[in-house]
């Protein structure tokens, strides 16, 4: 009887221990699905070669790029896995400023690799932390391709700005970018902090005419508007002295919201004469510190400037330009070297800067304000970006940024790496010789990973038109043979040594891809659910 009850429990036993595992992988497969299907997206507009996309918006605002990340920031994308990809890129941005397309190509490889290591039984937790393993080892890797560079080396820096801008739209404008790029960076580097580079140091004015081959790099100041000459007032000053003003030049306005009745003409006139009386001693004042040009900061509450202020300043020779920008503000002060001046009674020669030269000069069909030769000139750089229309305007823009990134990458990190696939081969190579000194699953991990890193200069051949399995198996065998500079040439659509072909980038770019790669593979792994609230 004993044994028989036993005989009836044991089955029972057995199905209490089974646990359905069914919902955590189809959870799983989605997000792997649905992130794998952004990678593929942006996969076309990857290299050299790569295709561009045309973003087209409900209000009508058409973007043409193959900026990987301005793609992504663009899509609509409600899948979260989906979105973390579109973070991922964001995050490389902000990193490196380029390789936005490649962690995202990098990151759907790998996800795709580990969604073959699961379905063949491995574990999530396995895979992730032989990722971990695999993103140390490479950086590793990388570190020993590397070369070291000096900022006094300004051939190392124009080749990769130059790799950078050769992916984009304006990739023709390469040889004018790149320099004027290099140029821009060093002028705003302090000695003081030499491995420091604020972008915000560097303004951008984008203005409607010409070509890109206009663009153009100034030494001074750069308003992208007219001087205000409504009462005739000048548009040309020499030996200026500039004063930056957050007051307005304009009668007083009662501190709340209310009417004033006048009654008689008497009382009227009286107003107008003290208002003329006021404004006409605030320009004295102004004309009193010898200042001639005055850059008024843009006013919410009252008009910064009105007809019969603007009359007086132009009586007393002053130079006007209004509606600065608050945030712009910070900029034009570090750049003249002077004080914002923030009440009439402050106004002191002190807080003055000083130029050789402000004058309006006409750009296409506009005019712009241009300060050139100022005295004690912050560190700090404008470039006038010219073109034939938006489109082409706002990808010069984002070329260049992507440029600046590139240069402030070699300010942080001071290491060049070859680029055209070469870096992601040795890689995959390295760690598939370093799985088979490993054991078990970690062993069998890392020689799928490592495949997955070929993804790039598989694509990099595949979007240039050329054979990618015979180009990759070549380079390959070039790896192999000790080559670790060997690479793709998609202008020549063959393997040659890529730095002899000035195709170069920072190593923070490739260290960073693949560190954030793994990261986001590891964390997208990791989920087994999807818990909704509202």
């Amino acid at each position: 009887m004993a044994t028989a009850v036993t005989a009836a429990t044991a089955p029972s036993r057995k199905t209490e221990t089974y646990t359905d595992t069914k919902r955590r992988d189809d959870v799983r497969g989605v997000n792997i699905a649905a992130a794998r299907a952004v990678a593929d997206a942006v996969r076309t507009s990857l290299g050299p070669r790569g295709m561009d996309k045309m973003i087209s918006s409900g209000e009508q605002e058409v973007i043409i790029t193959n900026d990987g990340a301005t793609i992504l920031s663009r899509m609509s994308l409600l899948q979260p896995a989906a979105r973390m990809l579109a973070d991922l890129s964001r995050s490389q941005d902000a990193a490196a400023g380029d390789g936005t397309t490649t962690v995202v190509v990098l990151a759907g490889s790998l996800l795709r690799r580990a969604q073959t290591l699961l379905s063949a039984g491995a574990h999530p937790t396995a895979a992730a932390d032989a990722l971990h393993r695999l993103a140390t080892r490479s950086v590793d890797v990388l570190h020993g391709m590397a070369i070291p560079i000096e900022l006094s080396d300004r051939d190392s820096l124009v080749k990769s700005a130059s790799t950078a801008l050769n992916s984009k739209v304006v990739s023709q404008y390469s040889t004018l970018l790149s320099p004027l790029a290099v140029d821009a960076a060093l002028s705003v580097v302090d000695p003081a902090h030499p491995d420091l580079l604020d972008l915000r140091d560097i303004r951008i004015v984008k203005k409607l005419g010409g070509t890109v081959d206009d663009t153009e790099l100034i030494r001074g100041l750069i308003f992208d508007k007219k001087a205000s000459h409504a009462a005739g007032g000048p548009t040309r000053v020499e030996n200026a002295k500039i004063a930056v003003i957050q007051f307005q030049v304009s009668p007083p306005k009662t501190d709340i919201e209310q009417s004033v009745i006048v009654s008689d003409y008497a009382q009227m006139d009286r107003i107008l004469r003290e208002e003329r009386n006021y404004i006409l001693g605030m320009v004295k004042k102004i004309k009193a510190s010898g200042c001639n040009v005055l850059l008024i900061q843009k006013s919410i509450l009252r008009d910064a400037v009105t007809d019969l202020s603007l009359h007086y300043l132009a009586k007393a020779k002053i130079l006007v330009v209004k509606d600065v920008e608050r945030d712009e503000i910070e900029f034009i002060t570090k750049t003249l070297n002077c004080l914002p001046i923030a009440n009439i009674e402050h106004f002191r020669e002190d807080k003055l800067g000083y130029a050789d030269l402000v004058e309006e000069v006409s750009v296409g069909e506009s005019k712009i304000v241009k300060i050139t030769g100022i005295k004690d000139m912050g560190r700090t750089a404008t470039v006038l970006v010219r073109g034939s229309n938006q489109l082409v305007i706002d990808e010069a823009d984002r070329s260049l940024h992507d440029a600046l990134c590139v240069i402030r990458c070699l300010v942080n990190k001071r290491f060049l790496i070859a680029g055209g696939g070469a870096p992601e081969i040795e890689m995959s190579m390295q760690l598939a010789a370093w799985a088979k000194e490993l054991h078990g699953m970690e062993s069998y991990c890392i020689k799928e990973f490592a495949e997955a890193l070929e993804v790039i200069p598989y694509t990099l051949a595949e979007n240039a038109g050329l054979n990618p399995i015979s180009i990759v198996t070549e380079l390959r065998n070039r790896h192999a043979k000790g080559e670790k500079n060997a690479g793709i040439n998609v202008r020549k659509g063959q393997i040659t040594n890529i730095l002899e072909e000035n195709v170069v980038q920072p190593l923070l770019v490739s260290t960073s891809a693949i560190t954030l790669a793994c990261e986001c593979v590891r964390m997208i792994l990791k989920i087994d659910d999807i818990v909704t609230v509202r």
